[in-house]
């Protein structure tokens, strides 16, 4: 195998070390699908891409993304992570859209810059499906919680925007302090449900400016927890606008019938991390977007 260039970034992050870090390599398309998993195990990051091609395919640049464990057909900080390195290293011009060709389709990526940097990046997700729901009684013990510690006002819900999750809503910032999974209990539990990974999340926060604060547990897909994840959070955006979360709050910005809020996550693990979460109901339609910051931390060669 000839030396790969890669890069490693953080995403969702606002500086170095933050957010949920990431290994993107160049020039990937002579890799078999089996040295793509190897490397991925190797360097133990929750999801390692392998952008295939510098060459755009019918508008974007074909992708994969693997866990150290198997590939995923999407997940949200590979998508803005890689297209982050696209601009900056492929493209090497400001441009307003970068699209990925993953296993679950074409992902746009919205590029906003600030004195000629890049600023955030926004990735429009899939319209979200919701599937079965749960009891209380089911999910509270997997997180080793009494089922008043959750909010019972909304649902327990499998919730996809090409990616399942369990969306969980608590009513404290303690219980969510307090949730650890019991992998027994959860791993039964995924036998029989297209969700393999939870989100569990609470109206309080460790930063006054943001609006919810979010656990990801992903015991099944080799990582016990997850510092930021925008799949999941994207599920999230579409469970909110669903259930009308917020309500009349005003802690929240509403434009029409679309919802913009600000989630932190991964403090629990010492990687805080900032999502920027949009939704907009069009009729019985829903449409999510994911946003975060994305910062460089390194460059190297692979062997």
């Amino acid at each position: 195998m000839e030396k790969l260039t890669f890069y490693i970034v953080d995403v969702f992050a606002e500086e170095k070390y933050a957010g949920n870090q990431l290994a993107v390599f160049r020039n990937a398309g002579s890799l078999s699908t089996e040295q793509m998993q190897r490397i991925a195990k190797e360097i133990n990051y929750s999801e390692t891409t392998f952008i295939l091609s510098e060459e755009m395919r019918e508008g974007g640049y074909d992708v994969r993304i693997f866990t150290p464990d198997r590939e995923l057909p999407f997940a949200g900080h590979p998508t803005l992570g890689t297209a982050f390195i696209l601009q900056q290293e492929v493209i090497g011009q400001p441009v307003e859209l970068v699209t990925l060709n993953l296993k679950v389709g074409p992902i746009p990526v919205t590029l906003n810059y600030t004195d000629g940097a890049i600023d955030l990046l926004w990735m429009r997700q899939n319209p979200p499906t919701f599937g079965q729901t749960f009891e209380a009684a089911t999910i509270a013990p997997i997180l080793n919680l009494d089922p008043s510690d959750l909010d019972d006002r909304y649902p327990i819900q499998e919730v996809s925007t090409g990616l399942p999750f369990f969306i969980v809503p608590l009513k404290t910032q303690r219980s969510l302090k307090q949730a650890k999974t019991n992998r027994d209990r959860l791993f039964e539990l995924i036998k029989t449900t297209d969700a393999q990974a939870m989100l569990i999340f609470c109206p309080d926060t460790y930063q006054s400016i943001n609006q919810l604060s979010v656990r990801v547990f992903v015991d099944a897909m080799g990582i016990p927890e997850d510092p930021a994840t925008g799949s999941a959070n994207g599920c999230l955006a579409g469970y909110l606008a669903k259930y009308d979360y917020f309500g009349d709050s005003l802690q929240v910005t509403r434009r029409d019938r679309s919802l913009e809020i600000r989630v932190e996550q991964g403090y629990e693990i010492g990687r805080p991390s900032l999502l920027f979460l949009k939704s907009q109901k069009l009729g019985d339609a829903i449409e999510v977007s994911v946003g975060g910051q994305v910062v460089l931390v390194a460059k190297g060669e692979f062997v």
